[in-house]
């Protein structure tokens, strides 16, 4: 009797970590134990440039047209090449933004950062290693010792869906209307690589080239008309944009195609990896708090431990190779020089291939893997999710998989990517060089 009431006492012990484990996963990922976001303590790019003005080494200039745009762009490393600029009022700062005054976007590998003419704040946001997302605001108003305060209250449209549920970034397509209000009964789209260009840019300015391709860019929508518009034809393949706005008040008066491709490919990437590295840490601390239960600690993670990671790193190498992503028929072109500034960063191997080369004929990128890949949060993924991504990488490059999705990966183009990888990113496996 003892016996059986110890085994009643231990599987009400385990029914009750296992419902506190799966009452954790209808959380918001970020409230978890093992992830603790809010009193995280960052340090992405935003906050190392913080300590920079407060121990005086840098100093940042203010001007009357943009406040301390130029300056923070400067020394975050973020090229005003790649100004986007939307129009549609979904940003907090919607009162001031609309089509005669559209929001800039600027960005680059590991910042974000938004500038509203006549805003009373900059919008930044940057990658943390663990944390993932991290979203700032800067005062427009001239002091001594600039503060970037950071802001959680953005995971409010931030740590959703559309972020992959994890603090993150999105590129949003919507139908707006003559004062730049998405038309709700007409739906909208989150952006990524895989989105077809029919369904791309509404409520931003494009600036750019792409043939018979169409785009929902460029113009405005009224509820009753339904979401195809006729107009729509005569806002494509738009080389300037000049007679829509005052683009003088801007630092360049393009809003690249290109670069918001880019930033629509980068956007979800840097969530991937973020929700890689939450999973982790999460399956991790919940098969220990399950081992503590049992009585029985182990440092072996279990089968069901094992297959959250594999089924969250699964997803991150289909998106770092593009599986899946949209073709067009016609060649496309951005006006501003992003794409030359974007592809000279390197890195390259020896014979000159990298990873940022654009093709643009029918897709975006020469060669099939993300440059992210040589991001800092991508090396700072847990050892178990780095492991499984790198298996699933290598399998994949040399063709041992049966996947329908790889295997439509051209060989030459697989064969490449090894090759690139081999000679430019650090901490690559040992048996990525030796074939084991």
């Amino acid at each position: 009797m003892k016996q059986i009431l110890c085994t009643i006492i231990l599987t009400a012990s385990l029914w009750l970590v296992w419902r506190s484990a799966s009452a954790r996963q209808l959380e918001m990922p970020q409230d978890h134990p093992a992830i603790d976001y809010r009193r995280g303590i960052s340090n992405d790019a935003v906050a190392r440039l913080q300590q920079q003005i407060d121990s005086g080494e840098i100093k940042l200039e203010y001007n009357e047209a943009h406040g301390y745009l130029e300056a923070v762009l400067k020394h975050l490393k973020v090229p005003a090449s790649s100004q986007g600029l939307v129009f549609s009022k979904t940003s907090f700062q919607l009162h001031r933004i609309m089509p005669s005054n559209p929001r800039a976007l600027y960005f680059n590998d590991e910042a974000y950062v938004g500038w509203v003419n006549g805003g009373d704040v900059l919008e930044l946001a940057a990658v943390d290693a663990k944390l993932g997302g991290v979203f700032y605001t800067l005062d427009q108003i001239k002091t001594a010792r600039p503060k970037f305060r950071r802001n959680d209250e953005c995971l409010q449209c931030h740590a959703s869906n559309g972020t992959r549920n994890v603090p993150g970034f999105v590129v949003r397509s919507v139908y707006p209307d003559a004062r730049g209000y998405p038309i709700a009964p007409l739906g909208g789209f989150v952006t990524n690589q895989n989105s077809p260009l029919r369904e791309r840019w509404g409520g931003w300015y494009i600036s750019g080239t792409h043939g018979t391709e169409q785009h929902l860019g460029n113009q405005r929508f009224e509820e009753q008309g339904g979401p195809y518009n006729p107009a729509q034809l005569a806002s494509q393949n738009v080389t300037t944009l000049e007679p829509r706005f005052n683009t003088q008040s801007y630092l360049t008066p393009h809003s690249d195609l290109v670069a918001l491709m880019v930033l629509e490919h980068q956007t979800q990437m840097h969530n991937l990896i973020t929700r890689l590295s939450y999973e982790t840490r999460r399956a991790l601390h919940d098969q220990r708090a399950i081992d503590e239960a049992l009585g029985q600690p182990s440092a072996t993670p279990s089968d069901s431990t094992r297959r959250r990671i594999e089924h969250a790193a699964d997803d991150l190498v289909r998106y770092l190779l593009f599986v899946g992503e949209s073709r067009w028929a016609t060649p496309l072109a951005g006006t501003a020089s992003f794409a030359k500034d974007f592809a000279a960063q390197g890195p390259r191997d020896k014979l000159g291939r990298s990873l940022r080369e654009f093709e643009l004929k029918q897709k975006l990128f020469r060669y099939p893997c993300s440059y992210l890949i040589y991001s800092d949060a991508f090396d700072a993924l847990p050892p178990l999710a780095l492991e499984q991504v790198y298996r699933q990488l290598w399998q994949v490059l040399n063709g041992q998989t049966q996947d329908k999705a790889y295997v439509a990966i051209p060989a030459a183009e697989r064969k490449a990517v090894l090759e690139i990888l081999r000679e430019t990113k650090r901490n690559l496996p040992a048996y990525f060089q030796t074939g084991g």
